[in-house]
């Protein structure tokens, strides 16, 4: 699976993310804790993206993570929220909820609070779920909770473009 030429290989990533899925006919959701909708936002940020997002949750509170995207109590308990089950059952969830081909999620710690002795300020996991699979990849960024969530927003796109891209296996 290749991007559409018309994509420009400079083009921010939401916009040849746009691209590919609407050349798929493919739509997507997403569910999003530390991000608080900013995942959602830049893929709403271009005109007819209304034609692949279907909509999103900002699942901050663990209890909206169990009741709204379904993710299983046992897993907060033994992964916490921040942790790459949760990701990937957010995702999925998403996916589930929305009825879409794929869902994007994020959990992590944006800072400058909430770090514990295990998982610093900046860890965060970012799950795609898809038909074919759910993926989930985990990254600790170094800068203020402004460009750690900036950053997650760009590595989200990112696995999507991966996924879109067929470089997940």
């Amino acid at each position: 699976m290749t991007r559409p030429d018309t994509a420009s290989p400079a083009a921010p990533l939401e916009v040849t993310a746009g691209e590919v899925l609407r050349a798929r006919g493919m739509t997507i959701a997403t569910a999003e804790s530390s991000t608080g909708g900013l995942i959602i936002a830049r893929l709403t940020d271009i005109a007819g993206s209304s034609a692949y997002v279907i909509g999103g949750v900002v699942a901050y509170a663990d209890a909206v993570k169990q009741q709204t995207l379904g993710v299983r109590e046992q897993t907060l308990i033994d992964h916490g929220a921040v942790s790459e089950p949760v990701a990937r059952e957010m995702a999925g969830g998403a996916r589930h909820l929305f009825g879409t081909d794929l869902a994007l999620s994020a959990t992590g710690i944006a800072g400058p609070t909430g770090a514990t002795a295990t998982k610093p300020v900046g860890l965060t996991y970012i799950g795609l779920s898809a038909p074919d699979g759910t993926w989930a990849r985990r990254f600790v960024w170094q800068g203020d909770r402004e460009h750690n969530r900036r950053e997650t927003v760009d590595a989200a796109l990112r696995l999507l473009l991966d996924y879109l891209d067929g470089k997940l296996a």
